[in-house]
């Protein structure tokens, strides 16, 4: 049985809103003991293990130091392949395209959750990130809210979106529109590429639009995680 470790207060806490049958057990140190109470009680009544652990055990257990005090280890989520032929139905999907960095991942989860996004589509190539230890961590409880996905053949699936969704690729090319002039009357299928080369070739190919946020031009692009953040603030569901 693959699992994760999910660290922090607020992982922890949705993951115990959410899932709360996937926890199998918990660890914590003094400092979070009042905040690990609640979770104490909910797996004393399923029967299921929790500790009091010292600081270098915590940190053994967690897999990190940066675990603040709370450690569930819970069963892996299954992330399903989004079919063509039956899409979610949302005024919008983002989707990544080879973003390798976990945290940028994380950081992209807690951005889209807090702007009301609820789909989350990882196209799952070479390299590509997915759900982890290090992506719990710093989504800080947003993973938990979305719905994931991954995608086979991600070109295809969006020719397949194409009649729901305006399928827009952030780029930096000089024929993509400004995200303020992005129309706004259909659901949007959102992709963001890869951290170092961007969107791929034939999935640029499948989006029917391009579209870039205008800086000062003194530095050529914002880290993906800042961009998803400034897109999906800009783009937001109403």
């Amino acid at each position: 049985m693959q699992t994760d470790t999910i660290c922090g207060f607020n992982a922890v806490a949705a993951l115990f809103k959410r899932r709360p049958d996937s926890v199998l057990r918990l660890f914590y140190t003094d400092q979070a003991r009042a905040a690990a109470g609640p979770f104490c009680a909910e797996l004393a009544r399923r029967k299921l293990p929790y500790r009091l652990l010292p600081p270098d055990e915590m940190a053994k257990a967690a897999g990190t130091p940066h675990h603040n005090g709370l450690a569930a280890v819970a069963r892996a989520r299954v992330v399903p392949i989004m079919e063509p032929a039956d899409p979610p139905r949302e005024k919008m999907i983002l989707i990544l395209d080879g973003i390798g960095n976990p945290h940028n991942l994380g950081a992209i989860a807690r951005s889209a959750a807090f702007f009301g996004v609820r789909t989350l589509l990882i196209n799952h190539v070479p390299g590509a990130a997915l759900p982890s230890d290090a992506v719990y961590r710093t989504s800080e409880g947003a993973l938990e809210y979305l719905d994931l996905y991954r995608s086979r053949d991600l070109p295809t699936l969006l020719r397949e979106l194409g009649p729901i969704y305006r399928t827009v690729a952030a780029t930096l090319r000089p024929g993509a529109i400004p995200v303020a002039d992005m129309p706004r009357d259909r659901p949007l299928a959102l992709v963001l590429g890869n951290e170092e080369y961007g969107v791929s070739q034939a999935v640029l190919a499948a989006c029917r639009r391009e579209v870039r946020i205008a800086g000062s031009g003194l530095v050529q692009s914002l880290n993906v995680a800042q961009a998803a953040a400034v897109l999906l603030h800009s783009l937001r569901p109403a």
